[in-house]
C-alpha cells in the first residue's frame, strides 16, 4: 500500500480493487480469529493486527502496488542448501533421507533435530544415542529402544512406517490457507499404494476446506525422485550378465597352389577380353581374373579390381548365385550380340560374365531359379516343354518331378505329416517382395501398359498383367 502511495497500483487494479480490498479483509479477519496459546507470543499478535489495520487504511486511499500480500515460497532443495531439517510448512520426508546429487552419487540426510527432541522429552544423552543410532539403522523410530509408543507420533514424517495420513497435510494447508493470498506450495503425499479414489478424495477434501490449488505425490511414481527414505532404492541396479553370444565369423579358404581353371575368350558387340577362372577340389569357384582392354587403361584397372573383389568374396563364403542374381541384367555399353553360342545376346560385359560363369559352375536346379539356360537346353524347351532330357528328367525324384504342383510349398517327410517349407516365407525388404512376386529378375523394366513389373522370357521380357512384351513376339 506504501509503494502504491509512491509508484501507483499494479496495472488492472482499477477493475479488481473491490475483490482485492475484500480479500485484504479476510486476511485481518483470520489474523483476528487468531488465539494465541504461548503468553510470550501475545505481544507479536496484536503488533500484526495493528499492521493489518494500517494495511486497510492505506489500502482504501492508495490501493496496492502488489496484487497478492503474502505467499508460501517453495523450499525444496532450498532449505537442505540452508542446513534446515523440513522444507518450511512441509513435514520432514523422512528422519533419514538419502538425497540424489546432480552430477551423480547420493547423500545422506539425518535430521538434527531428533536429538533436540528426545532431550526435551526427558531422555538423557546415553538413551539418545542409542535411540538416533536405531534410527539412522531403521530409519524409524518404531520398537526403538527406550521410546515410549506414545511419543511415536511426535517423530511421524511425510513417507515412511509412521507416515502422516493425506488428509493430514489437506488440514495443515486448511489452516495456513487463510494467511496467504495465493495457492501454497506444498505437497500432499502419498503411499505407493494409493488408488485413483484416494487422490480424487485428496482433491475433494481440499475443495471443501476452501484450498486454492493442491499439489500430489504418489511415493515411487517417477523413475527418479530426489528424495527417498530408502537407500536400497538408490542403489545401482545389479548390471545383468551378458548373454552369452556366438558369432559365426567367416573364415578365408583359399585356393591350392594347384588348382583347376578355365580360361573363355569373349567377345560382347565387338569388344573382346578373356576371363580366367579357377575351382576347389570339390569343382566350387574360387576366384576370376578378367582381362579387358588394353594394359594401363582404366577399363582394365577396373576390371582388375572388379576381380579381386568377387574372388575375396567368393573364398570367404558368398555363393556364386548371389553374384550371378545381382549382376546379370545390368545394362550399360557394350552390349548387345557375342560370341558365345549359349548366351548369344549380353545387355552388358557383366551380364555376360556372370552368365557364363554360372553355366560353367552352377547345377541345373540353380541356374533354372536364375532363368539361365545352355543352347541346347533351350532348344529342348521348344521341342518338348522341358528343359531336361527324357534321361535326365527320369533320374530326378518324384517330388522333383512335382515341384510345380500346388503343394510345392510344402515338404513331405516319410512316416509323417506335411511341414511348412524351410524356406522363409515372409520377405523383408522390397526386393525381396519384388523376388518373391516376379522371380529373381528384381532389374526387369516396368511395363509401359500397365505397371506391372515384368519377367524375363529369353532374350525380352514379359508382362503378366496383361501380356505386353519388351518387343519380343
Amino acid at each position: 500500500a506504501e509503494l502504491a502511495g509512491v509508484v501507483g497500483p499494479y496495472a488492472g487494479y482499477a477493475r479488481n480493487s473491490d475483490a482485492h480490498k475484500r480479500v485484504m479483509r479476510k486476511h485481518r479477519s483470520a489474523n483476528d480469529d487468531l488465539r494465541t496459546v504461548n503468553p510470550i507470543d501475545s505481544g507479536l499478535r496484536q503488533v500484526a493486527a495493528r499492521q493489518w489495520d494500517q494495511v486497510i487504511e492505506l489500502g482504501e486511499r492508495n490501493g496496492y502496488r502488489n496484487a497478492q500480500a503474502s505467499l508460501l515460497a517453495p523450499t525444496g532443495t532450498i532449505g537442505f542448501m540452508m542446513d534446515c531439517d523440513t522444507t518450511g510448512i512441509e513435514p520432514d520426508f523422512s528422519l533419514v533421507k538419502f538425497k540424489k546429487l546432480v552430477g551423480g552419487g547420493s547423500m545422506q540426510i539425518v535430521n538434527n533435530t531428533v536429538p533436540r527432541a528426545l532431550h526435551n522429552l526427558g531422555y538423557n544423552s546415553a538413551q539418545t544415542d542409542q535411540i538416533v543410532a536405531y534410527i539412522a539403522d531403521k530409519g524409524n523410530v518404531v520398537d526403538a529402544p527406550h521410546l515410549r509408543p506414545e511419543y511415536y507420533e511426535v517423530f511421524d514424517t511425510a513417507m515412511g512406517v509412521r507416515a502422516i495420513k493425506p488428509m493430514g497435510h489437506v488440514r495443515m494447508m486448511a489452516a495456513v490457507q487463510p494467511f496467504l493470498s495465493g495457492a501454497i506450495s506444498k505437497t500432499v503425499n502419498l503411499p505407493e499404494s494409493s488408488t485413483v479414489k484416494d487422490i480424487a478424495d485428496v482433491y475433494m477434501e481440499g475443495w471443501r476446506l476452501g484450498l486454492k490449488a493442491i499439489a500430489v505425490y504418489r511415493d515411487n511414481c517417477k523413475v527418479g525422485q530426489p528424495l527417498s527414505n530408502d537407500k536400497s532404492s538408490l542403489e545401482e541396479e545389479k548390471a545383468p550378465e551378458p548373454e552369452v553370444r556366438i558369432e559365426y565369423r567367416a573364415r578365408r579358404k583359399r585356393l591350392p597352389k594347384s588348382r583347376f581353371g578355365r580360361t573363355t575368350s569373349f567377345t560382347v558387340a565387338g569388344a573382346e577380353g578373356y576371363m580366367t577362372s579357377g575351382a576347389y577340389e570339390d569343382g566350387r569357384l574360387g576366384e576370376i581374373f578378367l582381362k579387358l582392354g588394353k594394359q594401363g587403361s582404366t577399363l582394365s584397372g577396373v576390371m582388375d579390381a572388379f576381380s579381386i573383389a568377387v574372388s575375396i568374396g567368393l573364398q570367404y563364403g558368398v555363393p556364386l548365385e548371389s553374384f550371378v542374381q545381382k549382376f546379370t541384367n545390368l545394362k550399360f555399353e557394350p552390349a548387345g550380340m557375342t560370341d558365345d553360342p549359349d548366351i548369344r545376346i549380353a545387355q552388358s560385359i557383366m551380364d555376360y560374365i556372370f552368365r557364363r560363369l554360372a553355366l560353367d559352375y552352377l547345377s541345373f536346379d540353380k541356374r533354372s531359379e536364375l532363368g539361365i539356360y545352355t543352347a541346347a537346353e533351350r532348344a529342348h524347351y521348344v521341342e518338348t516343354g522341358s528343359y531336361l532330357s527324357e534321361e535326365e528328367e527320369s533320374e530326378l525324384p518324384e517330388s522333383e518331378q512335382l515341384k510345380n504342383d500346388a503343394g510345392d510349398n510344402v515338404r513331405v517327410d516319410a512316416g509323417g505329416p506335411l511341414q511348412p517349407s524351410l524356406i522363409d516365407a515372409h520377405p523383408h525388404t522390397t526386393s525381396e517382395l519384388m523376388e518373391a512376386l516376379t522371380g529373381l529378375a528384381v532389374d526387369a523394366p516396368l511395363c509401359l501398359t500397365c505397371g506391372t513389373k515384368m519377367r524375363p522370357s529369353g532374350s525380352c521380357y514379359v508382362c503378366e498383367g496383361c501380356g505386353a512384351t519388351s518387343g519380343c513376339s
